[in-house]
């Protein structure tokens, strides 16, 4: 034990100087006498914060570019799109509500293929931004919700299916 004392203090340097004359007073002097508290004001530090938060809000609303999407182009086009993204909701909803053992892959594999079409209604949105109102970007639009729905149609049969055959099933184990 001691020969690794001993080696530690050999291998390392450590400062063995006196410190300057007074500081023992200098010391004993702040101690006794804290004087002057900095005191931060917590309150303008505050508003100053909030002041900045608004502003670079204000600035990112200022400077964000407006996107087209299928709702600005009419009202007609708002009511589409409402009715679809409505639908859409509803029908996962339901999805999530039969969600088991038995439908994990036949949901997890719907929800992949909505994804592409999410990222294909994406690309739309980009197309309808940069050439304007053309009737095959808002044709193209209205046939991917379409395809949307009907995704999840199909969906909601095969687990409907899957359901009446378990539950056949389960009555002839019965009987």
């Amino acid at each position: 034990m001691e020969d690794n004392l001993d080696t530690f203090f050999s291998e390392n340097k450590f400062d063995f100087h006196e410190p300057h004359s007074g500081h023992a007073e200098r010391f004993q002097r702040k101690l006794n006498n804290p004087g002057k508290v900095n005191k931060t004001s917590w309150k303008w530090l505050s508003v100053a914060a909030s002041v900045v938060l608004l502003v670079g809000f204000w600035l990112g609303a200022n400077q964000q570019p407006t996107q087209l999407d299928l709702a600005d182009l009419s009202p007609k086009m708002e009511e589409t799109q409402n009715y679809f993204v409505a639908t859409i909701h509803h029908e996962l909803k339901e999805l999530e509500k039969h969600r088991s053992l038995d439908t994990e892959v036949i949901i997890e594999d719907a929800l992949e293929e909505l994804e592409k079409l999410e990222d294909r209604y994406k690309y739309f949105i980009d197309e309808l931004n940069q050439n304007g109102y053309e009737k095959r970007i808002v044709y193209e639009m209205i046939n991917n919700y379409q395809q949307r729905l009907e995704i999840l149609n199909n969906v909601i049969q095969q687990i409907e299916e899957i359901k009446n055959t378990n539950t056949i099933q389960k009555d002839e184990a019965y009987i």
